[in-house]
């Protein structure tokens, strides 16, 4: 890793997140953690309240990066075909002529992805795992960078249909915003007595550099004794009584891939043990299961992971 360019690369990075902090206000380990999962490679489900901002964070990304943006609504109605296209018959030609789904883009903001069927969820599959969708039996590669930004309302159930584990598992990190302090919302109120602070953002990065970024976050060091540290952590949760379903190995890779980013970003060229306890809980959670008794004792998937996290012997 070169010392000059990776120095060069934060500075953008601490753009990126300044451009961010300007949008929303008071929630910096949410930006931050929105920053690893970029530089990561990896997708984050926002799951929260309406009107928190988790749209606007998406939005200021996808400006701040320079990045094609598109926006799925999803409802019970929406196809698989709505997202990654179809071909459409053209009588002129005689010939069908595939059109694009909004799912060519670099930022793909999945609003409300728990309001569209499991078929049309499961569309989504392919795309977050391998940048690339197969349709009509023809692969079509995305454009790097690739995020999605999944939003859902963690309140309403009617009309929804919970995602399957097997989409769960393919989310980098699950970030939750949550309400800002009374003096940050009233902030929030005079920062847009004239225009919304997102009609000011501008590209800090480039789409080109991001990508290069992504590569240089794979060459940071992860010794093994960390490696097995982390991998203890996930297999501690397949043994875990109060789990039903633990952490797959995609989790620990994931794990991985967020503890390298989350110390590049923090200036570092070396994944610390620290590193991986932040990150476990955001990482991690949304991966398992509580059993039924766990779940209406009113214990949390995070404080589960925690504890796991806890009992593992950490790495001199």
């Amino acid at each position: 890793m070169s010392l000059e360019n990776a120095e060069v690369h934060r500075a953008r990075l601490a753009a990126l997140r300044k451009n961010l902090a300007a949008v929303i206000h008071g929630k910096t380990e949410s930006i931050d953690l929105l920053v690893t999962a970029l530089i990561a490679g990896g997708s984050v489900l926002m799951e929260d309240v309406p009107g928190v901002g988790k749209t606007t964070l998406a939005k200021a990304l996808a400006r701040s990066i320079d990045a094609t943006f598109s926006r799925i609504q999803f409802t019970p109605d929406l196809l698989p075909s709505d997202i990654l296209g179809s071909s459409i018959y053209n009588p002129a030609s005689g010939a069908f002529t595939f059109r694009p789904g909004p799912i060519f883009c670099n930022v793909l903001l999945a609003d409300e992805v728990n309001r569209a069927s499991p078929r049309t969820q499961s569309a989504l599959l392919e795309v977050m795992s391998e940048a690339q969708a197969t349709i009509e039996g023809v692969r079509y590669p995305l454009e790097a960078p690739f995020l999605v930004v999944a939003t859902q309302n963690p309140i309403e159930f009617h009309g929804t249909y919970p995602l399957p584990e097997a989409q769960l598992d393919r989310f980098l990190a699950l970030l939750a915003i949550g309400y800002p302090e009374a003096e940050t919302e009233v902030g929030i109120l005079y920062s847009q007595v004239e225009q919304h602070p997102l009609e000011a953002v501008q590209p800090v990065v480039s789409r080109q550099e991001v990508v290069a970024i992504q590569r240089m976050v794979r060459s940071v060091r992860v010794e093994e004794s960390v490696a097995r540290y982390l991998v203890g952590i996930a297999q501690a949760t397949r043994h875990e009584p109060r789990l039903k379903l633990g952490v797959s190995p995609r989790g620990s890779l994931m794990l991985f891939r967020a503890a390298q980013a989350a110390a590049f970003l923090d200036g570092r060229d070396l994944v610390l043990p620290d590193d991986v306890q932040r990150l476990a809980p955001r990482v991690l959670a949304h991966r398992v299961l509580l059993t039924s008794e766990t779940k209406y004792s009113g214990v949390t998937k995070e404080a589960v992971i925690n504890d796991v996290v806890a009992s593992v012997r950490v790495p001199a």
